[in-house]
């Protein structure tokens, strides 16, 4: 049969291996942009079936057993390389040709020790075993399904997944329409990276990709209005440009049972007003806009009244020039809705009457990228901030009771020891404004990053594999080879890192067991503290925040360093 004669009816699919903490936000908001238009859409994510979840969690079993305790570092951040390039290699390899040893060199280069063979066929026989499900899972979803077009947003953790299912998909149903999106295309296949030259080539199965914000081209490419040739579409393609969010309505998330996500997802902006050296937001977005407070307080009601969930991860790349409208106007509500979200370190955090209004209009964790304890290198990832203020921004949102995410940035180039300690000296000081840490190796992109061009000029570049290896990995990994400091001492730096919280108690928690215990900790350091995740979980209707009480008005700590306000 040849699904094609339905080209009206489009499958959107997440697939593994993608942690399900909220519904796919992307294709959540394609389903309803192109409903809009008369098109019949399906949205699967495919992380949240069990048989998967079981494979995902027997593979990182195997690998921690193997390495040793002082090497795992971020364990499972730094595991997703191992297991990514695997799942690709996998589907490349060949007989006879070094696969095995191939294995053992990503494992090595990553964890740095050498893994035994009988290792490396363990994980493999694991592999093995997903690919056989997923086969089994996606054929029969296709069948099921019966669309005309397949479109697959892709990740770093689910690219080799779905290069599997686009070829499955052409190889049983030739006339199938292909389209590939997802954020994998500002980094690691960001346009014009040696990457992203090479993945075009070898992908016959794919018919078209979409980089970057995906609705208005794939209107375009559905209604005909680009050529069925161009397999490359950005927003400087015909029809492309840059969609008013303002106008759009709000993600559709009818096909996903929603009790089994902890949060919804919803978004204020797109892209970003900042351009931190490492990020590669604005690249990928253009723009920034952002929506009306009053729109977004419209927006999560109507969905709260749909679904029943109070909490919301809000995924913009950054919340502070919309924070405070946003919780006058929660505030203002007669509904108590929470709301977690990313936040840079500003002046207006660093101001406690601002953090206690948050709070009352339902901020529920701040998301902050820190980086570094170290003032140089701030300065040198063009930050715009500093440890003082770092420090205030902290003590006003823990004293508020909001959870406090931070996220640091270990191996930065031109990193010293003395600024790794640094780090290491504010986390401790800060230990108790601190709801978790979660740190992560410099990656270094040749294209895609703010500051790729300067740093390629800089340094010498070179595949972190073998350049032989190139067609089992697609994604191939470059580093920086002049750079200080160097590979095996940024690991050895983040395994540090990870030593120095956990002696601290600071968590970084995934499974709920970890969250329990976080949010046990964050209420016995915090009065005010938010409620637990649980409640949320459990559909309880939580309003605690309509009355909480500012128990004693933190003084906001003086800062030394210029403004700096949004425009």
């Amino acid at each position: 049969m040849d699904l094609n004669s339905n080209d009206k009816k489009i499958l959107l699919v997440l697939l593994p291996f993608w942690t399900p903490l909220i519904p796919p936000l992307g294709i959540s908001c394609l389903k309803s942009f192109l409903q809009g238009h008369g098109f019949d859409v399906k949205t699967v994510d495919a992380n949240v079936e069990i048989e998967f979840v079981q494979v995902y969690d027997r593979y990182f079993d195997t690998l921690r057993e193997y390495i040793p305790a002082h090497k795992r570092g971020n364990f499972l951040n730094i595991g997703i390389d191992v297991l990514q390039n695997h799942m690709s290699a996998f589907i490349h390899r060949g007989d006879g040709d070094g696969y095995l040893e191939l294995l053992g060199t990503i494992v090595g280069k990553t964890f740095f020790f050498d893994v035994e063979v009988s290792q490396v066929q363990a994980l493999d026989h694991i592999v093995a075993e997903f690919y056989r499900r997923l086969e089994h899972y996606f054929l029969q979803l296709l069948e099921k399904e019966k669309p005309g077009v397949l479109g697959i947003s892709v990740y770093k953790g689910t690219f080799a997944p779905s290069m599997f299912a686009f070829r499955l998909a052409k190889e049983t149903y030739p006339g199938i329409k292909t389209v590939m999106g997802g954020g994998i295309f500002s980094d690691q296949l960001a346009l014009g990276s040696p990457n992203f030259d090479f993945f075009i080539q070898k992908t016959s199965h794919i018919d078209h990709v979409v980089v970057g914000e995906g609705e208005l081209l794939f209107l375009e490419l559905l209604t005909g209005r680009l050529p069925s040739s161009q397999k490359v579409l950005t927003r400087e393609s015909p029809g492309g440009g840059v969609l008013d969010i303002s106008t759009v309505d709000v993600p559709d998330f009818s096909d996903f049972d929603t009790g089994f996500y902890s949060s919804l997802a919803a978004y204020t902006s797109r892209s970003c007003p900042f351009q931190c050296a490492f990020c590669a937001e604005t690249v990928n977005w253009g723009n920034y806009r952002k929506k009306k407070a009053s729109q977004v307080l419209e927006e999560l009601t109507r969905l709260y009244r749909v679904h029943g969930t109070q909490l919301f991860l809000m995924c913009d790349s950054i919340l502070n020039p919309i924070v405070t409208d946003l919780a006058r106007a929660f505030t203002d509500s007669e509904i108590a809705l929470y709301w977690d979200g990313y936040l840079k370190v500003d002046s207006r955090v660093c101001d406690g009457e601002n953090t206690f209004l948050w709070r009352r209009g339902g901020f529920y964790r701040a998301r902050l990228g820190i980086e570094s304890g170290s003032p140089a290198t701030l300065e040198a990832m063009d930050k715009k901030i500093t440890p003082g203020q770092i420090r205030t921004a902290l003590a006003n949102l823990a004293h508020a009771g909001i959870k406090t995410s931070t996220y640091w940035v270990v191996g930065f180039p031109g990193e010293t020891e003395e600024d790794f300690l640094q780090t290491l000296d504010l986390i401790e000081e800060l230990k108790d404004d601190i709801y978790e840490a979660e740190a992560n190796p410099f990656r270094y992109y040749p294209v895609g990053q703010v500051n790729s061009g300067e740093w390629s000029q800089k340094n010498k570049s070179r595949l972190l594999y073998p350049e032989n290896a190139a067609d089992k990995l697609v994604l191939r990994t470059w580093i920086l080879e002049n750079a200080v400091p160097g590979r095996e001492e940024i690991y050895s730096r983040l395994s540090r890192f990870v030593r120095h919280c956990n002696k601290l108690g600071i968590p970084n928690p995934y499974s709920w067991k970890e969250i329990n215990g976080a949010d046990e900790r964050w209420k016995k350091l915090h009065p005010n503290a938010v409620p637990p995740l649980i409640e949320f979980k459990n559909r309880n209707y939580i309003e605690e925040c309509k009355t909480v009480e500012n128990l004693l008005m933190l003084q906001n700590i003086p800062r030394d360093d210029d403004d700096f306000d949004f425009l």
